[in-house]
């Protein structure tokens, strides 16, 4: 393949939302690597589908994730502020080790009464109905409640914050887009501003309030308002859908479901096949080209905008025997669910500690647990991977 003929992703916006395997599958028959022209993009960018080709990609430090490195702006970066995937090293590692030690395991260990504890008081609210949309009663309410009392965000209108997040990550246009992350920057802008007047407290954000005042290393505001961005939509996001694929796609499997009753000690397994049969993220945030490389055969030019698919990886037949195949005693090792590299999800552990804990928890409480229609529609965009609505009954 000369990696010159350009594919339209425009055509596929349908069925990249609904189903986007089947399209991934075709491309990734024609090669690893594709010239695409992503919808309300002037030029062309580059598609990386298959599974090492990705592997090897998000690794590669040539592919930079701050765009000024190419003479670019990035809209979200200008409104928002630096975050760690907006940056390359050395800002990078600074930006990380100031928010790592917040999220390492045995920090996360310590949450998880706290998690159990939350998934315990939404179901008893859920269960007694009989039916519910399983994403707005839990896989929306769990991972919000536990990314605001880590960070310290106090009580807001929940609902009001979904949309606007949703609309950050699976813009339904790119007016609406531009003013969810307005909205969301003004937002955060007045949070930090409060936390400032009220003094310390027991939480993340306090906790990066504090390095700005010491003489050593410093966040600048706008650093902060970067990182508080990142953590409260990636720290929830992701695993909104984490729990809302992953129910789906047992629901959908009814052999894998019973495997799983029948032996829970399965659990882990199961969750890390939901992340590469179904996961929350479907490509990678863009990175750019900082010079000319080489991937899959194909040559990248400098300045190139680069799509890294993680949805198109985790089915990559090269890799997993019967990639379309839902098998919780899958060897899993190796998926890029939660990316590879110094971009590597900070909150892996946790969003898995959320994910296990609600599942299981779910599985054990409602025994008779089946969908009650259809999901709703999948998100739009080539970013996340779940759906809007998920409805079950038991």
């Amino acid at each position: 393949m000369d990696g010159q003929h350009v594919v339209e992703l425009g055509e596929f916006a349908e069925a990249l939302r609904t189903d986007p395997h089947p399209v991934y599958a075709r491309l990734r028959e024609q090669g690893p690597v594709h010239r695409v022209r992503l919808p309300g993009w002037a030029d062309a960018s580059w598609l990386i589908v298959g599974y090492a080709e990705a592997r090897a990609a998000l690794a590669d430090t040539r592919l930079a994730k701050d765009a000024g490195k190419i003479g670019v702006t990035v809209m979200e970066q200008e409104l928002i502020g630096r975050h760690l995937l907006a940056t390359d090293p050395p800002q990078h590692t600074r930006l990380r080790g100031l928010v790592a030690r917040a999220f390492t395991m045995r920090r996360v260990e310590r949450l998880r009464p706290r998690v159990q504890q939350i998934t315990d008081e939404l179901l008893d609210e859920m269960l007694p109905a009989g039916r519910a949309d399983l994403i707005a009663s839990l896989a929306y309410p769990l991972p919000i409640t536990v990314i605001c009392e880590l960070l310290g965000v106090p009580g807001m209108d929940r609902e009001e914050f979904r949309k606007t997040s949703t609309e950050v990550v699976a813009p339904t246009t790119e007016q609406t887009g531009y003013e969810a992350i307005v909205r969301l920057g003004a937002y955060l802008t007045e949070l930090i501003e409060d936390k400032r007047a009220s003094g310390p407290t027991d939480d993340l954000l306090s906790d990066l309030l504090r390095t700005t005042a010491e003489g050593g290393d410093r966040l600048s505001a706008q650093e902060l308002r970067g990182m508080a961005f990142l953590l409260l939509v990636a720290g929830h996001e992701t695993t909104v859908n984490l729990i809302g694929n992953g129910v789906h796609a047992l629901l959908t499997h009814p052999d894998q479901l019973a495997a799983l009753r029948a032996d829970t000690s399965l659990l882990d397994g199961a969750v890390e096949e939901m992340l590469r049969y179904e996961g929350p993220v479907q490509s990678a945030t863009y990175r750019f080209a900082a010079e000319p490389l080489e991937v899959g055969g194909v040559a990248i030019e400098r300045g190139a905008h680069v799509v890294i698919g993680l949805t198109a990886a985790g089915r990559d037949g090269a890799r997993y025997a019967e990639p379309d195949r839902f098998d919780i005693r899958r060897d899993t090792r190796g998926h890029l669910g939660f990316g590879h590299g110094i971009h590597y999800c900070l909150g892996a552990p946790l969003a898995r500690l959320e994910g296990r804990t609600a599942i299981g928890t779910l599985l054990h409480r409602a025994p008779a647990l089946t969908l009650d229609g259809p999901p709703g529609e999948w998100l739009p965009g080539l970013l996340m991977r779940g759906v809007r609505t998920l409805p079950v009954r038991w």
